[in-house]
C-alpha cells in the first residue's frame, strides 16, 4: 500500500516537472517570436521620401556659439641657480642669484624658431612649385609636322592588272560526284 502510494507521489512529481519545463519552453518561444517579429519590425529597411527638386536648397546659419580657443597654461616654477661671483671685489659679498629664462619662455622660443623654419620650407616648396607650373605653361616652339611643313606631291603607285578569278574546285564537291557516279552504278549493278 506504502509502496503504490509511494510510486503515485513519484509519477505525480514527475508529472508535475514535466508540466513545468513544457510551459517554461512554450514561454520561452513566444518570447523568441516575439523578439524576432520586433526585430524584423525595426531591421525593415523603409525608403526615404524624394526631396522636394523644386524648392532651392538654403543653408541655415547654425546657432552654436563659436569656440573660443584658450591659452595653454604651463605651471613650472621658475627656476634659479646660483651663478658664480662676478669679480674677485664681489667675493666678500653676497652671491647674486640669477634668473633662468622660464620654462614658458624657452618653449615660446623653440616654437617660434620651429615656426619660422616650417614657413621656409613652405616658401620654397611654394617657389618651386610656381616655377614648374610656369615651366608647363610657356609654350615651347614646335616645329609643324613633316606632312605641313613642305607640300610633297606624292607619285602614284603603278596601276596594277586586272586579276582574272580561277575556276576553283572544291574536294567536298568532287566527293559528291564521285558518290554519286558510284551510286548511280551500284543501282544499275543491282537490276
Amino acid at each position: 500500500m506504502e509502496r503504490a502510494r509511494f510510486a503515485h507521489q513519484v509519477a505525480e512529481k514527475r508529472r508535475l516537472i514535466k508540466q513545468y519545463k513544457m510551459e517554461r519552453e512554450r514561454q520561452q518561444k513566444l518570447e523568441e517570436e516575439e523578439e524576432i517579429k520586433r526585430l524584423r519590425k525595426e531591421l525593415i529597411p523603409k525608403a526615404q521620401l524624394m526631396p522636394y527638386f523644386d524648392r532651392p536648397f538654403v543653408p541655415r546659419r547654425s546657432k552654436k556659439q563659436l569656440t573660443v580657443p584658450r591659452e595653454p597654461k604651463f605651471c613650472i616654477p621658475h627656476k634659479t641657480i646660483k651663478c658664480c661671483r662676478m669679480s674677485c671685489n664681489d667675493m666678500s659679498g653676497p652671491s647674486r642669484l640669477q634668473h633662468l629664462p622660464s620654462y614658458v619662455e624657452k618653449a615660446e622660443a623653440l616654437y617660434q624658431q620651429r615656426g619660422q623654419l616650417k614657413e621656409e620650407q613652405l616658401m620654397k616648396k611654394i617657389q618651386i612649385l610656381v616655377g614648374e607650373e610656369e615651366k608647363l605653361r610657356m609654350p615651347i616652339a614646335q616645329g609643324l609636322p613633316w606632312t605641313t611643313d613642305e607640300p610633297k606631291c606624292l607619285i602614284k603607285p603603278p596601276v596594277k592588272k586586272n586579276t582574272i578569278p580561277i575556276d576553283l574546285k572544291l574536294h567536298s564537291d568532287i566527293r559528291v560526284v564521285e558518290r554519286a557516279r558510284f551510286a548511280h552504278q551500284v543501282a544499275e549493278k543491282g537490276r
